[in-house]
């Protein structure tokens, strides 16, 4: 995204110009579609809110399944997941909806990691020892929107899901952060504090 915004180009257009894999550029044409991403951008739901939208896109490991994810936030002081839509390609799906569940669970693990989760530690120990004691994702912080759209080549040979939706989902969440607010947070996880430590230095 930060070379798209050099470029002066749509992030998902910019992406595309550089990839000459047609699944690559099929999962990105999709997430585009499904998400709304060349319509107007809503309107913040909260008051004092600033609304962005971020994509993050991968193929797994280089070999396995790609995957793209657009996702809408608001930024109060914390990042809200308002709405998610993700692309993903994997040949010949044997199991759809074991394919989506995957998927599904991995969006919210790895938008834990990036707004919640981090171990603990003092001068002498981890501090992080029970569930209580590390933070992560609530079912109230789930999106309220929530899609995962396949595309079907069954006459491909499958491909591995795997973790594929963790890198675009960091990824789209960071850069919807960078459109609502306009500067970078590069530490993970992305919390308040580190938020709030960032407009100070803005």
């Amino acid at each position: 995204d930060e070379l798209a915004t050099l470029a002066g180009i749509d992030p998902i257009a910019f992406r595309i110009a550089h990839l000459d894999d047609p699944r690559a550029i099929a999962v990105l044409d999709t997430v585009a579609r499904e998400s709304g991403w060349h319509d107007a951008r809503p309107e913040a739901k909260r008051a004092d809110a600033m609304r962005g939208r971020g994509v993050g896109f991968a193929q797994y490991k280089n070999s396995a399944a790609y995957c793209a994810v657009v996702i809408e936030v608001e930024v109060t002081d914390r990042i809200l997941l308002e709405r998610v839509t993700v692309a993903v390609d994997a040949g010949e799906v044997i199991n759809p909806d074991g394919l989506m569940n995957q998927v599904e669970g991995g969006v919210l693990q790895a938008a834990s990691w990036t707004l919640k989760e981090a171990v603990q530690w003092d001068q002498t120990q981890i501090t992080s020892r029970s569930w209580d004691d590390y933070p992560i994702l609530r079912f109230d912080e789930v999106p309220g929107e929530f899609a995962v759209h396949i595309l079907p080549h069954p006459e491909l040979p499958p491909l591995g899901v795997g973790e594929c939706a963790a890198g675009p989902t960091a990824a789209a969440i960071a850069n919807a952060l960078a459109d609502a607010l306009g500067l970078r947070v590069r530490d993970l996880p992305l919390t308040p504090e580190r938020l709030l430590a960032a407009l100070h230095e803005a």
